[in-house]
């Protein structure tokens, strides 16, 4: 009869079973109404050249909240665009109201395409 035990080659000892797959990050209705929230205040902000506001547009690619902090990442619909620094101000501006504290605007590399626009979050 053999022994079906697992053992290292180098020092004899037991196999240590493999680490367990990290669990799924539990939805958090908090963090989802905060961002939602934040969502409705972006709204009110347009792009004055297209006339409609920064969420249709698709231009708010991420949104990460925080208990100090909050992130908004976002493109531009051109690189040049020239109404950029009024635009972020208002995002910044509109999403402190909802968090109460200090926001980061990150304006990303991304291009944007116009076929996103008009789908929603």
């Amino acid at each position: 009869m053999t022994d079906q035990t697992a053992t290292s080659p180098d020092t004899g000892a037991h196999a240590a079973p493999p680490p367990a797959a990290p669990e799924a990050p539990a939805f958090d209705p908090m963090a989802r109404a905060k961002e939602l929230a934040i969502l409705d205040a972006l709204r009110t902000v347009v792009d004055p050249e297209i006339g409609m506001n920064v969420v249709e547009l698709a231009l708010i690619k991420q949104i990460i909240t925080g208990p100090d902090q909050t992130e908004v990442k976002m493109i531009l619909t051109t690189p040049f665009c020239p109404y950029a620094g009024s635009m972020i101000q208002q995002i910044k501006e509109a999403t402190e109201e909802v968090v109460g504290h200090d926001v980061k605007v990150t304006l990303l590399a991304e291009r944007w395409d116009p076929r996103d626009a008009g789908l929603m979050w």
